[in-house]
Parts: C-alpha cells; structure tokens; sequence
C-alpha cells in the first residue's frame, strides 16, 4: 500500500468513526468517570425518633440516602414503610436477616422454616426495591449444624443458587454475611462468601464486608478488592472496638483502607450504620456520619 492510498483508507475510516457516533456519544467516551460516592444508609435504630417519618426527617438533614430495616415481619411493614419513605431521597438499602431456622440445620424441621421464612422476606424485599436480603449460613449457637467439611460447602453452593434465582424472579438478591470466628464457624472472610458466590452460579448471590467483622482480615483494602463489584453487594460499619458508633473508639476507627478499596472499584452500593451508641445519640451520630466523610475523601 503506498502512502496516497494509506492516506485515503485512513480517512474514510476516520469519517465512519464520526457517522457512527454522535456527537454526544463521542463526548461521553471521552468524559472523566464520575467519583464514586459514599451512599450511607442506617439500620431503624440509628437514628432517634419514634416513627419512621421523625427517623427519616432526621436521616434526611444529615444526607442519610439508604434505610435498612430488619427482615422479621417485612411483609406486614411494606406499606408502612413505602408510605413513610414517598417522596424522600431514601430508598431501602439491604435487609438485615429476620428469618426463622438457618440453612445448614441437619434439621429438615428446622432447615423448612428457614426456607419459608427466607422466601417471604426476598419477596417483600424485592417490593421495596431492596438490594438483597443479608443472611448467614450458620451461627456458633445454631446446632445441630451440617459439619465443616467440602461436602457441606457444596451444598451450601446448591441451596444458594435456589435462593438466588428465586430472589432474581423477585428483582431482589441474597447477600452473604462473613462474621468474625467468636459468631461463626463458618465463613469468616469476604474472600470465602465471594467464592461461594461464584461456585453457586447465580446472578443472585451476593456477598457483603462488615468492618466489625472484618477483625479476622489481614487487610481491609485486600478484603473488598477479593469480592470485587461482581459480588460485593453491602458494607457494614461500627466502632471497631466495641461495635458502637464510629468514632467512639477513637483511633482505632480507621476504614480509610477499605474505603479506598471501595473508591477504586467504583462500588455503587451503601455503607450502612450497624451499630450501638454510647454517647448522647443527638450527638454521637452526627459526628460518626462526619467522620465517615472525612475518611472517605481521606482515601
């Protein structure tokens, strides 16, 4: 090819380029990602109020956009809450657990509450709009439970896909929480729910880090990055002393790492306050929210 003809096929090359795409089109593969945003949400006992509407004005003033109510009973709640939440920059975060039985129960007695009871919460999650319903395989106390062993993790990977997918038809997910070994004998690290996830083969199975928990990781900033935003679905927050509101621990309060972590992998989901309080609430919650803010664009 000489270099007249190079020229020429160059050209219309870069002429269809220009038909192909519009100039808004073009201006957008060429615009800056937009910053990932720290999208906090509280559990229903956060913040003060006796109602849901005296909670949420106050969620409200302090830039709150996510509310995370407990799983028991949702089903009975869901007007309830859709009523209190018209017209407000809030919309349902996660649900926290609330169903009876767990899934690992040797149990079939047992294993068959958890199944009914986890069904009826996945579908009123996906009524409200939530991202998934949080859930743990097993607690320390919960006996008797299926053994540690490959045979259990498979099927644990089997009972996840069925609940997945019925959480997909409800346009809703499951999301696994690790807990730290004093809770759980059984999945301890974000790295072991996100590889549950990925072996039970449905779009519905998510995983989630809990910076309490998150005691039993090396690393913050590794733990997330080993989910990644395939599967990490929810965060967790508290003191990571004595699990009450960030920052009434003092030094110790640090999540810059695994909020850095977050930033890089543009995670779009909430961090959500779980947590207890020990100063004034008016107070204390307030200054855990400024806190956060601070870390985050510390990252």
């Amino acid at each position: 090819m000489d270099r007249k003809e190079f020229l020429q096929k160059s050209l219309l090359g870069a002429a269809a380029v220009a038909v192909a795409s519009s100039p808004l089109e073009l201006m957008a593969s060429c615009a800056p990602a937009k910053k990932p945003e720290l999208r906090l949400s509280f559990q229903e006992g956060i913040a003060p109020g006796k109602s849901l509407n005296e909670k949420f004005d106050y969620m409200e003033k302090l830039g709150i956009v996510g509310f995370e109510p407990g799983g028991r009973n949702l089903a009975n709640r869901i007007n309830e809450i859709q009523s209190a939440l018209k017209g407000r920059n809030i919309k349902v975060s996660a649900i926290c657990a609330g169903f009876d039985g767990f899934i690992l129960a040797e149990d079939p007695a047992v294993k068959k509450q958890f199944d009914s009871t986890m069904r009826d919460i996945i579908a009123a999650a996906g009524e409200l709009g939530s991202t998934g319903v949080i859930m743990v395989p097993a607690f320390n106390g919960q006996k008797p439970c299926k053994p540690h062993t490959l045979e259990t993790r498979a099927y644990l990977c089997e009972q996840m896909h069925e609940l997945g997918e019925y959480a997909l038809k409800h346009n809703t997910t499951v999301i696994l929480e690790p807990l730290n070994r004093l809770e759980c004998h059984y999945m301890r690290q974000v790295a072991d729910a996100a590889a549950v996830c990925r072996d039970s083969k449905s779009a519905g199975v998510k995983c989630m880090g809990d910076f309490w928990h998150m005691q039993e990781e090396t690393s913050d900033y590794a733990a997330f990055l080993s989910a990644g935003t395939e599967y990490l679905q929810h965060v967790h927050v508290a003191s990571r002393g004595n699990r009450q509101m960030p920052g009434e621990d003092g030094e110790v309060d640090n999540y810059v790492a695994g909020f850095k972590a977050l930033k890089e992998m543009n995670y779009p989901y909430y961090v959500s306050f779980e947590c207890g309080c020990k100063g004034e609430r008016e107070v204390s919650v307030p200054a855990a929210v400024e806190l956060l803010r601070a870390q985050w664009k510390k990252a």
